[in-house]
Parts: C-alpha cells; sequence; structure tokens
C-alpha cells in the first residue's frame, strides 16, 4: 500500500515530489534550522513549512520525531568525517607516543575540512557544537550512535593517552573544553568566510589547521591548577 502523505509539495511541472524527495528537502530545511535557531528550540512546524510542506505531520512520518530528524542530519556527514579522521588516526599512531599534535590534526584538519564543503558542513559543526554545550548528544541513541559513526572516539583515546598526567577529572573537562573550542574555532571562521570577513581569513587553511592544532596542544599541556 502507498503511504505517500496526500499533501506532497508540487513540483513546477505540476507532478507531486516523491517521499526521497520530500524526506531530502526536510533535511535540507532541519539542517539550516537547527543551526540557526538550536536543536531544541528550532521550529518543525517552520522545518515542514520550508520544506514545502503542507501535511504538518511530515517529520514525525519520514523521521518518527526531532530525535530522528536529528539523527538524520547527523548522519549525512558521518562518513565523510569518519574516512578522514580514520586515516589521519593511522597516521598518528605511527608517530611517537608524546606527538600529541599529530593525534590533535586527526581531529581538527577533517572538521576544517568539512566546513569548506559548503553550507551544510558549516552548519553540521555549529549543531554538533550546541549539542555538546548543551549536553544533549549523549540523551537519545540515535543521536549519539550518529555522533558515534562519524568517528572521533579512537581520536579522543589517542589524544587523552597523549596528555600528561593529571586527575581524571581534570583531563575530562580539558577534553571537553578542547571539543568546544575546536568545533567554535572552525565553525566562527566559516561563518566569517559566509559574510566575506577578511580579518578571520588572515591565515590559509593549512595555517589554520596548524596554528589550531598548536594552540590545543597548549591548551591540554597546561600546568594544572
Amino acid at each position: 500500500m502507498d503511504r505517500t502523505p496526500a499533501t506532497q509539495p508540487v513540483r513546477p511541472g505540476g507532478t507531486a515530489a516523491s517521499g526521497a524527495e520530500t524526506r531530502e528537502r526536510l533535511l535540507v530545511a532541519a539542517t539550516r534550522a537547527f543551526a540557526e535557531h538550536g536543536v531544541t528550540n528550532a521550529s518543525l512546524l517552520d522545518i515542514t513549512r520550508q520544506a514545502g510542506q503542507r501535511n504538518r505531520g511530515a517529520v514525525h512520518y519520514h523521521f518518527g520525531s526531532r530525535e530522528g530528524l536529528l539523527a538524520a542530519v547527523l548522519e549525512q556527514h558521518a562518513a565523510f568525517l569518519s574516512e578522514r579522521e580514520h586515516r589521519l588516526l593511522e597516521v598518528a599512531q605511527g608517530r611517537p607516543d608524546d606527538d600529541l599534535a599529530a593525534a590533535l590534526e586527526a581531529l581538527v584538519r577533517p572538521a576544517t575540512e568539512l566546513s569548506e564543503t559548503g553550507w551544510s558542513g558549516r552548519c553540521y559543526l555549529v549543531i554538533v557544537a550546541d549539542l555538546i554545550a548543551d549536553e544533549q548528544h549523549d540523551k537519545d541513541p540515535d543521536v549519539q550512535a550518529a555522533l558515534e559513526r562519524s568517528g572521533g572516539v579512537p581520536v579522543y583515546e589517542l589524544i587523552s593517552a597523549r596528555m600528561p598526567q593529571m586527575p581524571d577529572d581534570v583531563r575530562a573537562e580539558r577534553l571537553a573544553l578542547l571539543t568546544s573550542f575546536i568545533l567554535r574555532s572552525i565553525g566562527d571562521r566559516a561563518r566569517a568566510e559566509e559574510r566575506g570577513s577578511t580579518q578571520r581569513l588572515a591565515l590559509d587553511t593549512e595555517s589554520f589547521v596548524r596554528n589550531l592544532v598548536s594552540m590545543c596542544a597548549g591548551m591540554l599541556r597546561a600546568p594544572l591548577p
């Protein structure tokens, strides 16, 4: 039986859009809305309207819930990040055990590359930064799984192993701050690029990555309070 909603958006030729097209339009609208307004504040009704849907239940029909929609948004770039992080992690693992910068590069470079792929990649970084800052990333298993599929866990394990000795609570705090710092720094640079700002774009991509890696290494190695 055809379960396609009766109220689908209509294409220019007058033919109703397919379920796959409607789903894609919802993903595009949600990606922009979650990045602009935040995951919890973005209106599902507005997302539905921006996607050209008249059916108020379109999000729940295609994704089941707000969390299901968020997980789908995160899945869009999971494969890209996972592949790049895996390659750089292999390189880092072949470096000396005290080479913290190599481990950090496996985190910084893929995110920077993603930010330069287009608006969707930049939105992804903003969304993840907000999820982590608001401690929402582990509240839904589908959202958590989508984030885990993007990689990161083995990279963080290597970073942690190469950090100086310190109490576990301090280590956890520094890693949390590290994540926010990296995502915000890359996200701010991406937004500056969209605005045409030259002040935040003084460094080319390679210089930006190396400088951010160096700053992060200094943060993790800072003297204990």
